[in-house]
């Protein structure tokens, strides 16, 4: 015979349909998201997996100050890999604040995806980087400003090995908006200016399908060959440390854990508010359950009849969200990471990890949780269950309150008696403002980073020089320049060698001789440095180690950076005396061939960070909000709504005492708005608490330093947002109380 209660489901689900279709909705949408990122960004890294063979992605490369001569690396290519030249040329284009790469079309390495439009095949054509086209509204067919000429734009393409648009290996982030790539015939290539002419070559390995590890092995070794051309070599980057093609694959992999952490969070919070939901239904049909209990049901049978709901509400959930997500929310996130990374042409995964994580695994957090509840609760014998004694324990007698005011000792009662469900509230309403934290603080603190890389830049234009050369502008100051490797980190590190009376690096008390340097406040909070501690800094090229004392922090935001005097740098780095390689100046250096200039380093070079993530989180940030917002409301809501049920006798009684029901939200939804804007008020120390922590770990985790900023506005929004979703919870409580009935106490009395 079939079990007669489960007649009962859909009785309780009417019964309780507000509260389950608020759920239902909150739990679809949460899983249909992150569904949908998660077949977006498993399709989207598989493309980009794939794209290392299907374009003949490098292995490495490295530029040279002049041409290859004939033989020069006949060893790496006799050993270790083949050598094509992949030369470009930078120049402004559309206005002074961009640049643009130009490459010849490429047939053999590193080719070339067309996502729109054609290929250029005469003079005067060019296909440009399609992100590039996004963020400065280009369009296939528009003229193309750049070197001074008019070129038509053919097509949007995706360079394999500029996914992500770093201008330099050594930025700490990439600049789709005022930086990009494009393709030319080679007959126009040879046609354009050699100003900037760079003389990069290419390797890929003669063995194939090689680990990470010994792609860096054989990298290592390659550079070992090249370090022995000594001048020549200007850089020399392995596929391992190229952030244009390994910093997209590297974001996509830490996506996909912060998003299943957030479901997993989600998740455990929603179990535990049906377990106190179905404890208090457990409170207010004890005497049905005894009964049952007495005819015979076993513990099982109950613990599963009231564990079937939530279940089947998360089952639901978790298909109807993985419908949404496979076809409404991967188009979203496929936009998300197409505004972010030039990324090519890619095709839909379909694969059972997502609806595996998003809803098998979620139901079993769902009925593990409320199995451990429903153990807890079913274990007393019938008798009890008859006599509504449903303590576990033996009752202690009632906490005696202070000689407070009658309203004020009722409200103290209503907290204790429902602290449980308290509790769960603080939990929920420290993920919920963390969450709406994190949306509000990203925008601060990079408008802060800019405001104070603005005011610390040493001066307007910093030149770094090919080679010394000689400058009559009475405003240019002569420094040294170069980068190494923190010893066991990723961080590049800029060495600086300043005058030691230095009109543009001030506040430094530089020594001419010894090994004491100054260092950037980013590099002593990351790795925790103190004045007189050694640091260690090591040559990626050649593996020279270098060891320096820290005199001071100097106050620095622009970079990662060491800074020394310049007699000082050529001493520990070999060079002559008289040696230079850059010019500080607040003025234009006209007299300076551009030939011999390597980079010129202005405020938008330095601020560049700002306006990619800005771009980039744009449009995830306010997401953040809204989410954290709806789960707070939520929260409020089925929380204060339980206090409300469980209490509904006393409500009841209360009433036929001749209270209203304006009187009785004094009590009780007054009770719960007490806690609520007391967990509200605490909560904002245990955010920022975790937040410093959080952003510890994504600064260690990305190269370079952003100085972590909190805007006193955003714990006052984080504030006001919390008070009014709770406050849209507080009005559907009133109306809860007034749906109380007189009879409801008459009935409950034994």
């Amino acid at each position: 015979m079939k079990n007669p209660l489960r007649k009962r489901y859909l009785r309780e689900l009417k019964r309780d349909i507000g509260k389950y279709m608020v759920i239902f909705l909150f739990m679809s949408l949460t899983i249909g998201f992150i569904s949908g990122f998660l077949v977006a960004d498993d399709s989207m890294k598989t493309a980009y997996d794939n794209s290392f063979e299907k374009y003949n992605i490098e292995d490495g490369n490295f530029e040279l100050m002049y041409e290859k001569t004939d033989r020069m690396f006949d060893d790496i290519e006799d050993k270790y890999a083949d050598i094509y030249e992949n030369f470009n040329k930078e120049f402004q284009a559309i206005n002074s604040k961009t640049k643009i790469r130009v490459f010849a079309e490429r047939k053999e390495i590193n080719k070339v995806s067309l996502m729109s439009g054609k290929m250029p095949k005469n003079d005067g054509e060019i296909a440009i980087d399609r992100m590039f086209a996004d963020n400065n509204s280009i369009k296939v067919g528009d003229t193309f400003k750049m070197d001074e000429s008019e070129y038509k734009v053919t097509g949007l393409v995706a360079l394999s090995d500029y996914s992500a648009l770093f201008e330099d290996n050594s930025d700490m982030m990439f600049d789709s908006i005022n930086f990009g790539v494009g393709i030319v015939t080679q007959e126009q290539f040879d046609k354009m200016s050699d100003a900037k002419l760079h003389y990069v070559y290419s390797w890929k390995n003669h063995k194939k399908n090689l680990s990470d590890k010994a792609k860096k092995t054989m990298g290592d070794d390659i550079c070992k060959v090249l370090v022995e051309n000594g001048d020549a070599i200007k850089s020399i980057t392995p596929v391992t440390q190229n952030q244009a093609i390994q910093f997209t694959g590297d974001d996509m992999g830490g996506d996909k854990s912060m998003m299943m952490a957030l479901l997993y969070i989600i998740i455990v919070i929603m179990a535990f508010i049906f377990g106190v939901t179905v404890m208090n239904t457990i409170d207010n049909e004890a005497s049905e359950i005894g009964t049952l209990r007495a005819m015979g049901y076993t513990r099982g049978e109950m613990v599963r009849h009231y564990m079937m709901l939530p279940v089947i509400v998360t089952l639901v959930a978790g298909i109807i969200g993985n419908i949404l997500g496979y076809s409404m929310f991967k188009g979203v996130v496929v936009d998300m990471y197409y505004g972010s990374y030039s990324l090519p042409t890619y095709k839909t995964i379909w694969n059972a990890d997502a609806f595996i994580l998003t809803t098998v695994v979620p139901c079993v957090l769902m009925f593990v949780i409320n199995l451990i509840i429903l153990n807890g609760k079913l274990k007393l014998s019938p008798l009890k269950f008859l006599r509504h004694d449903l303590k576990a324990r033996k009752s202690k007698r009632a906490v005696k309150l202070p000689d407070f005011k009658f309203k004020t000792r009722f409200r103290l009662r209503i907290l204790l008696q429902n602290k449980a469900n308290y509790i769960i509230m603080f939990i929920a309403v420290i993920f919920a403002n963390l969450l709406l934290v994190f949306g509000f603080v990203m925008t601060p603190i990079l408008d802060n980073y800019g405001d104070i890389v603005k005011e610390q830049m040493f001066c307007k234009y910093q030149y770094v020089l090919k080679q010394s050369v000689e400058t009559e502008n009475e405003s240019a100051e002569k420094y040294c320049a170069g980068s190494l490797k923190l010893k066991g980190k990723d961080d590049e590190i800029n060495i600086y060698g300043v005058d030691k009376d230095s009109k543009y690096v001030k506040d430094m008390k530089l020594d001419t001789s010894g090994n004491e340097v100054y260092v950037s406040h980013g590099i002593m909070e990351k790795y925790g440095y103190e004045p007189g501690d050694k640091i260690v800094l090591k040559d990626k090229y050649s593996g020279d180690e270098y060891t320096m004392t820290i005199k001071e922090k100097y106050t620095y935001s622009a970079s990662m950076a060491v800074f020394m005097s310049r007699e000082q740098y050529n001493k520990i780095f070999d060079k002559d005396s008289d040696y230079f390689n850059g010019y500080f100046s607040d003025e234009k250096l006209e007299d300076i061939d551009e030939n011999n200039v390597a980079t010129t380093i202005t405020l938008q070079d330095m601020t560049k960070v700002v306006r990619q993530l800005k771009k980039s989180m744009g449009s995830m940030m306010p997401l953040f909000s809204a989410f954290a917002m709806i789960m707070a409301a939520l929260m409020f809501y089925l929380l204060s709504k339980i206090v409300i049920e469980k209490n509904a006798s006393s409500i009841s009684m209360v009433k036929i005492l001749g209270y209203n029901s304006k009187e009785i939200g004094s009590f009780y939804v007054a009770s719960t708005t007490i806690a609520a804007l007391a967990f509200i008020i605490i909560s904002i120390p245990a955010c920022e608490l975790f937040m410093r922590g959080i952003y510890l770990y994504i600064m260690n985790e990305m190269s370079g330093w952003i100085d972590y900023y909190v805007a006193p506005s955003v714990y006052a929004k984080t504030i006001v947002m919390s008070v009014a979703a709770y406050i849209l919870s507080a009005v559907l409580q009133y109306r809860k109380i007034g749906k109380v009935n007189l009879e409801r106490a008459l009935k409950d009395m034994e």
